[in-house]
C-alpha cells in the first residue's frame, strides 16, 4: 500500500510541476526578455535611433563618424635594417 501511495504521489507531483511550468514559463520568459531589453537600452541608450526614416521621402541622411588620427611624431621604436645571410 505504501508503494502505491508513493507512486501516486510522484505522478501527482510530476503533473503539478508540469502544469505549473506551463503556466509560469511564458511569464518568466517575458520577464527575462524585458530585463535584457532594459539592460541593452541602458548600455546603448546614447546612440541615435537609426530606424527612424528621414522626414522627407528621398532625403539622404549622412551620419558623421569620428576617426582617430595617428600621431606621426610619436616614436614607436628604432628601425633596424638587416640582410639575410645564406
Amino acid at each position: 500500500m505504501v508503494l502505491l501511495q508513493t507512486i501516486l504521489l510522484v505522478v501527482l507531483v510530476y503533473y503539478a510541476v508540469k502544469l505549473l511550468l506551463r503556466w509560469l514559463a511564458p511569464k518568466l520568459l517575458n520577464y527575462a526578455v524585458k530585463k535584457t531589453n532594459e539592460r541593452f537600452g541602458q548600455q546603448f541608450g546614447n546612440y541615435q535611433d537609426f530606424s527612424k526614416q528621414p522626414d522627407n521621402e528621398g532625403e539622404t541622411t549622412i551620419f558623421s563618424k569620428t576617426t582617430r588620427k595617428s600621431n606621426p611624431s610619436k616614436k614607436v621604436g628604432e628601425y633596424i635594417d638587416f640582410e639575410e645571410i645564406d
